[in-house]
């Protein structure tokens, strides 16, 4: 597992710098000029110029991107081009609330998704298992921003229960997290189904049976454990993308978290954030990636990584 691990660490060295090939160049091919942004509207064409200079975007671009490789060889990404901070401050600064909001809500996803998995397939095709389909297919489809504004409506604006926006006391971490739990527990719960009916209908689930077994202990004991395996993948995968800030919500509920801020710098042309930003979600979603692996073989021991 040691050298597992190792390997894995290693392999990420590549991913990374592909994903900052891939992002330094596509950021360049997009319309707008940083400076110009920077500047302002009534700036004259020697001050934008001057900008430039300062962003080192007069030279050519593949020199550019050698002078941030070297930066990021030293782990060093850069300043913000608009508050000339650090962009590890700015990234430190929103980073907590976004895993807080992403913690909270991947909780809530596997406290009701899983359970409704479950129980939907423990009786498949009764008026229960329908319901649940019937939520789950409501959970995937509906647009979270939809959901948040509507959740912002009634319990904020008519009900008064939860504040609409921001951070400060548990009572704003509500609405935004139970927004995008609504839309992970949909997967979850949908995974569960599908794995948890392939599983019940194992001879060992029937032997399990036959020895006279309470149907608790046949369900949770032997079919969910070995039903765990594509249920932590698909927790896994979803807490990665919500570690990497969730867009809408943030910018809905005006969380101060990664997701808004790559929507602030990219409305500004703030390259370094931009790149600083996504560079560090793809090293988060890398991480989690290699903690489900890990938990493959908590959960199934048979499991070996040579």
């Amino acid at each position: 597992m040691l050298n597992y691990v190792i390997k894995r660490l290693f392999s990420m060295i590549p991913v990374l710098v592909g994903i900052s090939i891939l992002l330094f160049f596509m950021l360049r091919m997009l319309p707008g000029d940083p400076a110009q942004v920077l500047a302002g509207q009534m700036a004259s064409p020697e001050e934008i110029e001057t900008i430039r200079k300062q962003l080192g975007l007069d030279r050519p671009v593949y020199e550019q991107y050698l002078s941030y490789l070297g930066r990021l060889v030293r782990l060093d990404l850069g300043r913000s081009a608009r508050t000339q901070n650090p962009v590890i401050e700015e990234i430190w600064a929103r980073l907590p609330n976004t895993a807080l909001l992403a913690v909270v809500a991947i909780g809530l996803a596997c406290l009701f998704g899983i359970p409704a998995g479950v129980i939907s397939a423990v009786r498949p095709y009764t008026w229960v298992d329908y319901l649940v389909t019937m939520g789950a297919l409501f959970g995937i489809s509906m647009p979270v921003f939809w959901l948040g504004l509507m959740l912002v409506v009634v319990f904020a604006v008519v009900l008064r229960w939860l504040p609409a926006g921001g951070t400060g006391s548990w009572q704003h971490v509500v609405l935004p997290s139970v927004t995008l739990a609504s839309f992970v527990v949909a997967f979850i719960a949908r995974m569960t189904r599908s794995t948890m009916l392939e599983t019940l209908s194992m001879d060992y689930i029937s032997t399990a049976r036959s020895k006279g077994l309470k149907e608790e202990v046949v369900v949770i004991k032997h079919a969910l454990r070995n039903a765990l395996i594509p249920i932590v993948t698909v927790v896994g995968l979803q807490f990665g993308l919500l570690l990497g800030g969730a867009v809408l919500t943030e910018t809905v509920f005006a969380w101060p978290g990664i997701g808004r801020l790559i929507v602030d710098s990219i409305l500004a042309r703030d390259y370094p954030v931009i790149q600083g930003t996504i560079l560090i979600f793809g090293l988060l979603y890398i991480l989690v990636n290699l903690a489900v692996d890990i938990l493959y073989v908590v959960i199934d021991p048979r499991i070996r990584y040579e």
